[in-house]
């Protein structure tokens, strides 16, 4: 397997079932719709993939799974983050133990740090996990703003920290910053793929999201990376509408895993708890929404 980390990575909604337990067979299930669908890699236990809500044990269990399911086909990046940093090393070595490309981490919350700190944070963890660490950067996960200062010298110091997931608006600008800086980053964008096509244009590496129609925003990296721009901008900009709708705040999960189900990639769309399900308005405005973008049937495969 090419474990290069780079191009469209679906980050994976993780599958429970009516009782809010792991729905392992849905999992196997869906990794096999986001490989199917084009997918360069899958990204898992993501703030999305509702890994705040899970034991050490079932993130263990999702990981072995997800690994064994993908049998090398595509890279496969583990969100590490955990709020004790031995945990998080704990989590970053089982993961590349059964065959992780990288982990993903973002800082747990701290009060008022200085650079120093995150940087120091990152260096510890990277003392004892020598292998591909993505820096995320999602202020609302942790309330921590990296700079473009901080992650240009983060870079530097540290050799395997050389992925940056970043989610912290004006995206393109910072993309823009971070590149005057320092060329040490690969750097992917993410909220949804709503920008994915200007991010392209900054020199952005892919993205990391988890959109459900993950084919649509591998049609718009493989046109934009072949040099057909109005092709990726006549794509993206037909299923805008489509993006836009299904990244709105607080409901943004509950609205993918419908997608999800409809698509018959999962048996469930159930969250586990806390979580506000989306009310009948919003379950016609999905039919709305696909039909406005000519989705007719959402099983079916879609023609670019």
């Amino acid at each position: 397997m090419d474990k290069k980390i780079t191009g469209v990575f679906n980050i994976m909604a993780t599958p429970f079932d009516a009782g809010q337990a792991l729905d392992l067979a849905s999992l196997r299930k869906l990794v096999e719709f986001q490989i199917d669908k084009g997918a360069y890699g899958l990204t898992i236990l993501g703030v999305l993939g509702e890994a705040a809500k899970m034991s050490v044990d079932e993130r263990r269990l999702v990981v072995e799974t997800v690994v064994a399911a993908s049998a090398g086909r595509v890279p496969i990046v583990v969100g590490t983050s955990h709020a004790d940093t031995a945990t998080c090393i704990t989590l970053s070595k089982a993961a590349f133990d059964v065959g992780a490309a990288g982990v993903m981490i973002a800082p747990p919350r701290m009060d008022k740090p200085i650079d120093e700190q995150v940087i120091g944070l990152y260096e510890e963890i990277a003392a004892q996990v020598d292998q591909p660490i993505i820096v995320q950067d999602f202020p609302p996960v942790n309330g921590i703003t990296m700079s473009a200062e901080m992650l240009a010298a983060l870079a530097e110091r540290i050799p395997n920290a050389r992925y940056l997931k970043l989610e912290d608006p004006p995206l393109m600008e910072k993309i823009g910053a971070i590149r005057e800086r320092t060329d040490k980053f690969e750097i992917f964008g993410g909220l949804g793929g709503m920008f994915f096509l200007e991010e392209l244009r900054r020199g952005a590496s892919g993205t990391m999201t988890g959109f459900a129609f993950t084919e649509i925003l591998v049609a718009v990296y493989q046109a934009f990376s072949a040099g057909r721009h109005e092709d990726a901008e006549r794509i993206f900009d037909h299923y805008l509408p489509l993006i836009r709708y299904e990244n709105q705040p607080v409901i943004n999960l509950m609205i993918r895993k419908e997608l999800l189900y409809r698509r018959g990639a999962i048996a469930s769309a159930t969250l586990r708890d806390p979580f506000v399900p989306i009310d009948a308005g919003t379950h016609d405005e999905i039919s709305w929404i696909l039909k406005r973008v000519g989705i007719e049937d959402p099983t079916q495969k879609i023609e670019f």
